[in-house]
């Protein structure tokens, strides 16, 4: 135990300054060969994958191990994200993460339940003490789960450094079997500005990509002149696993010379958001496809880029022949590489992009308000990367806030004036945004403060005023009022609300608060009786599930227990 700490203490100066990460150090988290469902700084929705999503053969309930010996420093679980996650702090200065957690080990689940009993919640957030919960190297401390966020049973690990970045796990010497190369599915050219074309055309190009026997690929010849870039949707497969994931790392090389390469060895979470510069957001909203900008847009901060001569961007002249060429990387260096012949061809452009103007214009360095009759909403400074013309209509209640497909860096704050509302109307009234084809509406958080109903938002798009009548439903799940439950080791009832969703609920046995696990998944509430709150005979439940905008619905029902 001294010697533990001591270490501890002695490398709580560590750095990741070094470019060697121990190979030896870390074991599997499981006990089964490593086949991945997702890998380290896949494009995920907004943000970069922190982690590797290790498959657990569609099971739940596999042991968890401690990869190496230290101290469980964070126990977070939340209905969403990573569910039950736990976090291990390592005498050489990097912490595991582990999440979608199923439950934990018997110590481990006495330690969380105390202090979920303390706080009356489901959901918390702990920090034990270096010497409270101490694991060793290959000890079980959980099992494998499809908690919070998860789109099956699968576990979340995470390496990080002790600044808390993370760092692809493979580094560490974990084998995934991987003999495949990646796959391209798409790539495209862009003129840059007004003078630039791609084949004649000055808007953006999908170009025929051709498949060669060695799994390379050659894009048709093209013709440009001026300042052009590239943009690829390219994905990586392992050996053992069909899934779409990302690649490791992407090369470009111009007449010969490397001018760009993007690394996803390491990130920050602080910069995980603006993986949306990295793609092109526009396309992603409108055809549901990433692609990865093979140049660096302006006010881009992302730290992966590591080769940038003029920043990615090529510059085509007349009658001048070019090769551009394209290398991808797995993390087991499996290569595919893309051949470009470009001819420089100086013409004027065929087709310019008609610009959308309207009276009001984003400046992204200045903050902005915009205001028409009941409605005002509220951008701030560096709101989005770019300058823009935005679409602001007002027609009553509903907003048309441009289109949704603009990335936006901060949150804004739309704003409702309701002072035409009497009180009682104004319970179940929130501001909703209009989705899909079929105009879904989509609740969005909403606050009230006086006579505003406001909410923050980073999603353009149409909003309008929405009223929730509806209260939550509560049905039990195979048990009947006054049934008999010795037998059962879990009482269960389902939950759902039509309109805004849950937003809380309480539990009690006898009138004392039990602790219900909230699945919003199965959309399920699950009582442990192991938890050993009832002991009478007879005992009466009550539950109270209150939606988002302060609709309840309260069950009730006793049952017999020996």
């Amino acid at each position: 135990m001294r010697h533990i700490l001591f270490l501890f203490v002695f490398f709580t100066t560590f750095s990741d300054a070094q470019n060697i990460y121990p190979q030896d150090y870390f074991r599997s988290p499981l006990d089964i060969e490593l086949v991945l469902s997702g890998t380290f700084a896949e494009l995920r929705s907004n943000h970069f994958h922190s982690g590797l999503d290790i498959k657990t053969k569609q099971r739940e309930g596999l042991s968890v191990y401690a990869t190496a010996s230290g101290y469980i420093s964070r126990i977070k679980i939340s209905h969403y994200g990573y569910g039950k996650a736990i976090y291990i702090t390592h005498p050489n200065g990097y912490v595991t993460v582990h999440g979608h957690l199923q439950r934990f080990s018997d110590k481990v689940e006495a330690y969380v339940k105390k202090h979920q009993y303390e706080k009356e919640s489901f959901e918390i957030e702990l920090f034990p003490d270096i010497n409270d919960l101490i694991v060793t190297k290959g000890e079980v401390f959980a099992y494998t789960g499809n908690t919070g966020g998860s789109g099956g049973p699968h576990l979340h690990f995470e390496i990080r450094d002790n600044q808390e970045r993370p760092i692809n796990p493979l580094l560490f010497g974990l084998k995934v079997k991987d003999t495949k190369k990646p796959i391209v599915k798409s790539v495209y050219a862009y003129p840059i500005n007004d003078l630039s074309h791609v084949n004649g055309s000055n808007l953006k190009q999908k170009l025929r990509v051709i498949p060669q026997q060695n799994g390379d690929y050659k894009v048709e010849d093209l013709t440009a002149y001026g300042k052009i870039g590239f943009a690829i949707n390219t994905i990586d497969q392992q050996d053992l696993a069909a899934n779409k994931n990302g690649v490791y790392k992407i090369e470009t090389f111009y007449n010969g010379a490397q001018n760009f390469t993007i690394d996803f060895r390491k990130f920050s979470f602080d910069e995980t958001k603006h993986l949306n510069r990295l793609i092109d957001y526009k396309h992603y909203k409108d055809e549901k496809e990433r692609l990865q900008k093979l140049y660096l847009d302006t006010n881009n901060p992302l730290s992966l880029y590591k080769e940038k001569i003029d920043d990615g961007y090529l510059v085509i002249y007349d009658t001048v022949s070019n090769v551009y060429k394209v290398k991808i990387s797995d993390f087991e260096g499996n290569e595919t590489n893309i051949d470009i012949n470009i001819k420089g061809v100086e013409k004027q452009p065929n087709d310019v992009a008609s610009n959308f103007t309207s009276p009001y214009y984003i400046k992204s360095s200045e903050a902005m308000v915009l205001e028409d009759q009941n409605i005002k909403v509220e951008f701030p400074k560096e709101t989005f990367y770019d300058d823009f013309f935005i679409d602001f209509k007002v027609s009553g209640d509903t907003l048309k806030l441009h289109e949704n497909n603009l990335a936006s860096k901060k949150y804004f704050t739309i704003n409702y004036d309701v002072s035409n509302y009497n009180s009682e109307d104004l319970k179940q009234v929130y501001i909703a945004r209009l989705v899909g084809w079929n105009n879904f509406l989509s609740y969005s958080s909403t606050q009230r403060k006086d006579n505003t109903l406001f909410t923050r938002t980073k999603n353009l798009g149409t909003y309008c005023l929405a009223r929730d009548t509806v209260n939550p439903t509560i049905t039990p799940v195979s048990f009947k009022d006054g049934q008999w439950l010795s037998k059962y080791r879990f009482l269960k009832v389902k939950i759902d609300d039509e309109h805004t969703g849950i937003s809380n609920y309480r539990a009690t046995l006898n009138g004392q608060w039990i602790l219900m696990e909230y699945d919003y998944k199965k959309k399920t509430l699950t009582y442990d009786f192991n938890d050993k709150v009832v002991t009478d005979t007879k005992n009466n439940l009550k539950i109270i599930v209150t939606d988002n905008v302060g609709n309840s619905t309260t069950f009730e029902a006793s049952f017999f227990r020996k």
